[in-house]
């Protein structure tokens, strides 16, 4: 089959059908094909790798502060000798060369000793594993289309709590399934049948379970939005899959590389290191990746288009989104989530995240402080001209140096833009906010909404 025959195929047996039409078997084999497609196309436009080897150097910078400080908190615990079969257990594709490298790090772990750092070695290793996690948490929100990170505050309490808390949780259930493979009750079921055999399938399932489990917490912690459980847990799954069978191409490829020894010599354990960090964050990223189209099946789509938008579109879908804001705050309703707010008027996350940037750094909406923020008006319902909110929005884009008077000024130009700014202030004199809010008692579904496809 030629390329032009595969895209063919793809185009009109994939994407050809409307899938809210088809049975649930169907349709839900279709909806696998066209996330494989979409990702794929996403491997293929490079910037899934690019981010991946990006966070491969900021690894090889990090990992020994960031150790440093598990070690710490887990000697606290008693449990510190865990940390070298935990390390031994990921890189164990690499075979000989994981041992090494396993024992290597653990060295200089050891050596770094946070108690002798001092107030500014200290502060200095806690701004190394923050800034890490910020790089991880930009990937992340990358591919869920978010712009913002958390603010700094957030940012230093989340940060510290997976460092602090997350290698203990991972040496716990380490150590449950170590003393479940050893215990001796477990071993006498073992030679009772069937139990038996029930007890050794638990025995293998029981990593691929803690597998899943860990890529699931990346998937609902890291990304600055709300992730549904189930969709990180579809993520997980398939980057399980992926790492456990990229893990054993891996070992087969190291086992069968001694020319690769022989011509690299001692460099040649780094470059094998370096390139299983590689696939096991480009694999962590195809999870996220998985996940994010699982909850937004909406972004499913055969040709991926940049989702610029006009001012037009900026206007509306500010109007949408204020009338939306207001209606539920004047009613007394929950406040409107920026997922909820996209949902609701059907636009993608990222436009309405931009609108509501625009507005809140004009004061028009106030983003309160909580786990997942929500969105309340900031200004006075009733005395807040709409003229003011989308004046804020036209100018949103401006910049000193391609601002208006950045031009040779036209006393003809000037005087049309401003009667066009005088007609729209007279049509729009005495409209408030409040105008946009629809009675309680109304169906809000009657609203007029922006589909995706007016994005441009």
């Amino acid at each position: 089959m030629g390329k032009n025959s595969f895209y063919n195929w793809v185009s009109n047996y994939v994407w050809a059908a409307d899938n809210e039409t088809q049975s649930g078997p169907k349709a839900y084999y279709l909806r696998i094909l066209r996330m494989i497609y979409v990702v794929g196309r996403d491997l293929s436009n490079g910037q899934l790798n690019l981010r991946a080897m990006s966070l491969v150097y900021t690894t090889l910078l990090s990992i020994v502060p960031i150790l440093a400080i598990s070690f710490t908190v887990l000697k606290g615990f008693g449990v510190h000798n865990e940390v070298g079969p935990l390390l031994f257990s990921l890189f164990e594709p690499l075979g000989e060369k994981g041992a090494e490298i396993t024992l290597r790090i653990i060295e200089f772990v050891e050596r770094m000793k946070v108690g002798v750092l001092g107030s500014v070695g200290l502060v200095l290793l806690l701004y190394t594993v923050i800034s890490v996690m910020q790089k991880i948490e930009r990937a992340f929100n990358f591919i869920w289309h978010i712009s913002e990170t958390r603010p700094f505050a957030q940012r230093f309490s989340d940060y510290l709590s997976v460092i602090l808390i997350g290698p203990v949780l991972i040496v716990v259930s380490t150590g449950i399934s170590a003393t479940a493979m050893s215990n001796s009750i477990v071993k006498s079921l073992i030679a009772i049948e069937p139990l038996g055999t029930l007890v050794q399938i638990g025995i293998v399932i029981l990593p691929i379970v803690l597998s899943i489990t860990a890529f699931s917490f990346f998937y609902v912690f890291i990304p600055n939005t709300k992730v549904k459980m189930r969709s990180a847990i579809v993520g997980a799954i398939a980057a399980s899959i992926l790492w456990k069978f990229s893990g054993w191409i891996f070992a087969s490829f190291v086992v069968t590389s001694t020319q690769y020894a022989a011509v690299y010599s001692a460099f040649a354990s780094l470059i094998f290191f370096m390139i299983w960090l590689y696939l096991t964050w480009l694999i962590l990223m195809v999870g996220a990746s998985i996940a994010f189209y699982h909850q937004h099946p909406e972004y499913l789509s055969y040709q991926k288009s940049e989702r610029r938008l006009s001012n037009r579109v900026k206007e509306i879908l500010a109007l949408l989104v204020m009338a939306r804001i207001s209606t539920n705050f004047y009613n007394g309703k929950p406040a409107w989530t920026l997922e909820g707010l996209a949902g609701e008027i059907s636009a993608p996350i990222e436009a309405t995240a931009s609108v509501l940037a625009i507005m809140e750094n004009n004061g028009f909406v106030v983003k309160t402080h909580e786990d997942e923020p929500t969105f309340i008006p900031g200004k006075p319902l009733d005395t807040t001209p709409i003229d003011d909110l989308l004046r804020a929005i036209k100018k949103s884009d401006e910049k000193d140096y391609i601002g208006p008077d950045a031009f040779k000024s036209n006393a003809e130009v000037e005087l049309i833009v401003q009667n066009v700014e005088n007609s729209l202030s007279t049509a729009l004199k005495g409209k408030m906010v409040k105008d946009l809010v629809t009675n309680e008692m109304e169906d809000h579904h009657s609203i007029t909404t922006v589909p995706i496809g007016a994005a441009q």
